[in-house]
């Protein structure tokens, strides 16, 4: 993986604008991909892509809404318009309600799951053709260990990863016959701005990080490090499945 193995690819990043979408697309553009930065926080994605640029990775900022199929149909349009072509989709753009399932409303419920699971599907079908044009792609569906256990208080979290999962699989064996790759990674919990308060509190930082075989917190360039790995074509005999880089959590 020396060097700019990913030059001439463009990549599609969603939830671009902070954490590991920014961790993963600053390994990408580091690579040599040209980035397309996804998200609803223009000032964020500001600030990832003069980042990308301190890098010497050419990007464009594209604020977009993932549940709305009108927004997703306006990204496709503009990213073809100012790159060409889509070669990697990292669907990276999630949400999160912490409640019980009985105390959810309606609105609620969708918000998580239309992000965490439609917003996949709409962004997905959107630029698959691109990458069966070009007879090569890479998605990375980004879930979460919350996919594989389950967790009082966050029902429609867990549900809508664990259906991204499912996702995954179908995906990959619709698209296999094109070079096209769908791979999970299922991250456990990392040092991101979302995770500072939690990291901030010593009573629930020990208490996690004694339920942590790895014992530490996971570091976002990690997670890029593996996402640049699936995109090299050292990896197009893995599809359909997912990546735990949980420090353990999971196994126990």
């Amino acid at each position: 993986m020396e060097g700019r193995f990913l030059q001439g690819k463009v990549a599609v990043v969603t939830g671009a604008s902070r954490g590991l979408g920014r961790a993963m697309a600053l390994a990408l553009g580091e690579s040599g991909a040209r980035l397309a930065l996804v998200g609803r926080n223009r000032d964020k994605l500001a600030e990832t892509r003069k980042l990308a640029a301190d890098i010497g990775a050419e990007s464009e900022i594209f604020v977009t809404d993932v549940r709305d199929e009108a927004q997703v149909g306006k990204l496709e349009k503009d990213v073809i318009a100012r790159f060409g072509g889509a070669h990697i989709l990292i669907n990276n753009a999630g949400t999160a309600i912490r409640k019980n399932v009985a105390d959810f409303s309606l609105d609620e419920w969708k918000l998580v799951t239309d992000t965490n699971l439609t917003g996949v599907f709409l962004v997905s079908r959107a630029f698959i053709p691109h990458m069966r044009k070009a007879k090569w792609g890479r998605i990375i569906n980004m879930t979460s260990v919350m996919a594989h256990i389950g967790s009082a208080g966050r029902g429609a979290y867990c549900a809508s990863k664990a259906g991204l999962l499912g996702l995954t699989r179908c995906l990959a064996l619709e698209l296999v016959g094109d070079g096209i790759t769908v791979v999970a990674i299922s991250p456990g919990f990392y040092e991101t701005d979302l995770t500072a308060p939690l990291r901030a509190d010593a009573q629930k930082n020990a208490a996690l990080m004694a339920a942590t075989p790895a014992a530490r917190w996971g570091r976002p360039e990690e997670i890029g490090a593996l996402a640049r790995y699936i995109c090299t074509d050292a990896t197009s005999f893995m599809t359909g499945t997912d990546i735990l880089m949980d420090g353990g959590w999971v196994a126990q």
